[in-house]
């Protein structure tokens, strides 16, 4: 007795058509399988921690930051907040160049502010070498000389030559000009100087633009700078990021993911789309990219972000370096340059920089 089969195109169509049900079986399952139960926490009160300096902890006991919770929609009403910010932090530059044997002096690169910030005795092997800042600042704030204390803690404990950028901010200029004059500085110093012997470094908005620049340099095909040092990242300005939960409320400079940096950050993209790798670079391709430092501290609203970048650098194969200090909320680490931690953080930097700079 002969056997009856199937046509052959027939069997695939049965064949593909269960494979089709199956999969709308699982998708349906899955869009109604309730959503995992948040994790309730109990209030507490967070004692300031007793293994740090005396001066970092003043630091981290201090209250939550004054207005943190302004939320201004443009970039002229940004600018009294970011000049009346900028008067007091400048106050505090005179006895951090005294203190570290720095000094500043302003230049234009091609048509870019910048700060030549210079310490007074450069190491041996760094006479070669020269690092680019980029201020923090969630993209609007620390304008002029009040974006210098980190390029000056790099410059003094570091024993290197550093141009701090001046780039464009709200109201004066918006995405992508932070950027831009980012990477004009780089490709001028890259026309006396091998790129092998450049690093980048920057802290929150400073830190995202790090991360920006080396994506800008990569899609223009120039050479890749020696290392990077981003601090505390802005990495993802959507907002995804365990910490921006663990660490609300905590954090006392950023203090919440819906205070005043989100919504500088929304006024420097100017309408964009925030998850954009060249302002959300997380989401950017990292292959390729120079070795990288990065630092945040365990009570940082961005520990999350920094946490993220560094796993996407270890997954592209990049030599990548994960410091997070003690008790730190953002950016702690150069409030005060007398505090043992905050030497600590530049020399590890420095450090890096050292072993992966060109001589």
């Amino acid at each position: 007795m002969k056997k009856s089969l199937l046509p052959l195109d027939r069997g695939l169509n049965l064949t593909v058509a269960a494979a089709t049900c199956l999969l709308s079986a699982v998708t349906m399952a899955s869009a109604q399988a309730p959503a995992p139960t948040p994790l309730q926490v109990p209030a507490k009160a967070l004692p300031v921690p007793t293994d740090v300096s005396p001066q970092l902890q003043k630091i981290i006991g201090a209250p939550l930051r004054t207005n943190w919770d302004i939320r201004p929609k443009t970039g002229e009403e940004w600018k009294p907040v970011a000049e009346a910010g900028a008067a007091a932090t400048v106050k505090n530059v005179p006895g951090m160049l005294e203190r570290l044997k720095v000094k500043v002096e302003k230049t234009t690169i091609d048509g870019v502010r910048a700060f030549v910030v210079t310490p007074e005795t450069i190491a041996p092997e760094n006479k070669s070498r020269q690092l680019v800042h980029m201020h923090g600042g969630c993209y609007v704030l620390n304008p002029g000389e009040a974006g210098l204390p980190e390029a000056i803690f790099m410059a003094g404990f570091g024993h290197i030559k550093v141009i701090s950028v001046e780039y464009r901010m709200p109201p004066e200029a918006y995405f992508p000009a932070a950027l831009d004059d980012g990477i004009t500085v780089y490709k001028a110093l890259l026309k006396d100087m091998p790129a092998k012997n450049i690093a980048f470094f920057g802290t929150s908005a400073g830190g995202a633009l790090v991360l920006e620049m080396a994506l800008k340099a990569k899609a223009l095909g120039l050479p890749m700078p020696g290392a990077l040092a981003p601090g505390t990242p802005m990495s993802d300005v959507t907002k995804v990021g365990d910490t921006f939960y663990t660490n609300a409320m905590v954090d006392n400079v950023l203090v919440s993911p819906d205070g005043f940096c989100d919504a500088g950050a929304i006024v420097y993209a100017n309408g964009h789309d925030m998850k954009d790798p060249l302002l959300s670079p997380v989401y950017g391709d990292m292959k390729g990219f120079p070795p990288t430092i990065l630092t945040s501290g365990t009570r940082d609203l961005l520990l999350s972000n920094t946490v993220r970048v560094h796993r996407k650098l270890r997954q592209a194969g990049v030599e990548a370096t994960l410091q997070v200090y003690e008790g730190m909320s953002h950016a702690h680490y150069f409030r005060d340059d007398t505090a043992p931690e905050t030497k600590e953080v530049f020399e590890e930097i420095s450090g890096f920089f050292d072993h992966h700079l060109g001589k």
